[in-house]
């Protein structure tokens, strides 16, 4: 349906979504549309995962790399067990924590209705079962699992509001859901589990502790070919805002804006161009639920946005990598 060559206007659908929205949803994505929704972590833009044609669109959509590969999502994990292979700490984990904010790569079945496109033609498949109602009921109402990355141009900010999903896509997809702003504000953790092995591939809405408690055991070190990402999320700069971005800064300079953290001001912050606090006292989930959107505002305001040192544990290793990818030198 969707032709990037010809635009077209998104249907905006109001915050009231009920079956005959979400039918209608799933209706555009089997039939090839694009349609961008909201999950707990943030807005994913849709198209049917079995599809290449529509997968290709997506990618044209998004001005995505091919090599990078695409989350599958499924409205359950017996749904998921079509497409992928679990062993037992997959199924662990999986039980653990979906619906819910963590990507599990696993080996694709034989005969895997995921297409090749979507998998960038490996031999592993990622899977997620969201964990909001209305991911899940387009998913069940398309009837097929549902490739959805984040709903903004490739590289850019996330988007974590219907608004921002428009600013980046507006004229390039068929619909977008309004179902709010997301809960949790950075995508999923994904996790590879392969060859007997547990390993972090992208920390996100699931903090390590958490996942080790649920394994059992701390996770496998090591992580995936840089050649060959196996999993969405893992090339050097991603999520990034025009603006450069100063990390870990301990003060403010001229003409700087400031993403601060906490109850204390730093140093020249009575001079930043504009300040966003992610969490004035200091909450690592507050301050992920946010980053994303105080990114993007703050883009508006300066070339340069001091960042102001950000503690890694539990979601802060996920704020601190999601920073990181911003600050890297742009391919």
């Amino acid at each position: 349906m969707t032709q990037t060559a010809a635009p077209q206007t998104p249907l905006r659908v109001t915050r009231r979504l009920g079956p005959a929205e979400t039918a209608e949803a799933g209706r555009l994505l089997a039939q090839g549309g694009l349609v961008a929704f909201p999950t707990e972590t943030v807005y994913g833009l849709g198209a049917d995962a079995t599809d290449p044609r529509a997968v290709a669109s997506l990618y044209a959509a998004k001005g995505r790399p091919a090599f990078n590969p695409l989350i599958a999502h499924a409205s359950s994990l017996s749904e998921a067990r079509r497409f992928g292979a679990f062993d037992a700490d997959a199924d662990r984990l999986a039980r653990a924590f979906w619906p819910g904010p963590l990507t599990l790569v696993v080996p694709a079945l034989d005969g895997c209705a995921v297409s090749d496109l979507a998998r960038s033609g490996l031999p592993t498949l990622a899977l997620r079962v969201p964990g909001h109602p209305i991911a899940r009921a387009v998913i069940e109402a398309a009837g097929r699992p549902i490739a959805a990355p984040s709903a903004n141009r490739s590289g850019r900010v996330s988007p974590t509001t219907a608004e921002h999903v428009l600013g980046d896509l507006d004229g390039r997809i068929d619909a977008v859901l309004d179902g709010g702003a997301a809960s949790v504000g950075v995508e999923s953790t994904i996790l590879a589990c392969l060859d007997g092995r547990v390993r972090l591939l992208r920390p996100g809405g699931i903090a390590r502790d958490e996942i080790e408690r649920a394994l059992g055991r701390p996770l496998d070190a090591g992580s995936a070919p840089a050649q060959a990402p196996m999993a969405p999320g893992a090339l050097a700069s991603h999520y990034a805002p025009d603006a450069a971005l100063r990390l870990d800064a301990e003060s403010v300079r001229p003409g700087e804006a400031l993403l601060a953290f906490g109850p204390e001001p730093l140093p020249g912050e009575g001079d930043a161009v504009a300040v966003i606090n992610l969490s004035p006292r200091g909450d690592a989930a507050e301050a992920a639920a946010r980053l994303f959107g105080a990114l993007r505002a703050l883009d508006r305001r300066a070339a340069v946005i001091a960042v102001a040192p950000i503690p890694a544990a539990g979601l802060g290793e996920a704020i601190r990598d999601r920073l990181a990818r911003a600050a890297a030198p742009r391919p």
